[in-house]
């Protein structure tokens, strides 16, 4: 989470969302593939930190699915992006921070709970949820 953390901060830099991500092999502890936020550098809605990783982890191997890895990201997916890590058949997301507003896991449409999820990841959050806030907290507050 370390990892996804400092691809938050640099996307923050960046004057991006800062939200960042990793996908690591578990049996490893290898990241295969880190970003953060791109959209607006890019001008490019779906450059979310976790489809860059997941494009990219893709990319590497070879493959549309990734069943092997795990994600770990500092916000709790979007709609969006929770459908791409249910897509790529990721194995398990560690997420940081809980978003009442956009998330996708725990809140809104809650996707996996859905009986047209085709692969539901496990999933785990919590880790590093304080600093993560702080991060996106701090961020906004520079913006108002």
């Amino acid at each position: 989470m370390r990892a996804a953390m400092e691809e938050a901060k640099a996307a923050a830099l960046r004057d991006e969302v800062p939200i960042g991500a990793v996908i690591v092999d578990p049996i490893t502890q290898k990241i295969i593939a880190r970003a953060g936020n791109r959209t607006r550098e890019l001008n490019d809605p779906s450059a979310h930190a976790e489809i860059l990783v997941i494009r990219e982890a893709c990319r590497l191997a070879g493959a549309q699915r990734i069943p092997d890895l795990d994600l770990y990201v500092t916000l709790e997916p979007c709609a969006m992006c929770t459908g791409a890590i249910s897509f790529a058949r990721i194995k398990r997301i560690i997420f940081a921070a809980t978003d009442q507003k956009g998330g996708g896991i725990l809140h809104g449409g809650k996707f996996y709970e859905q009986p047209t999820c085709h692969h539901k990841p496990e999933v785990l959050h919590g880790l590093m949820q304080e600093e993560a806030g702080t991060i996106l907290k701090e961020f906004f507050k520079m913006k108002r």
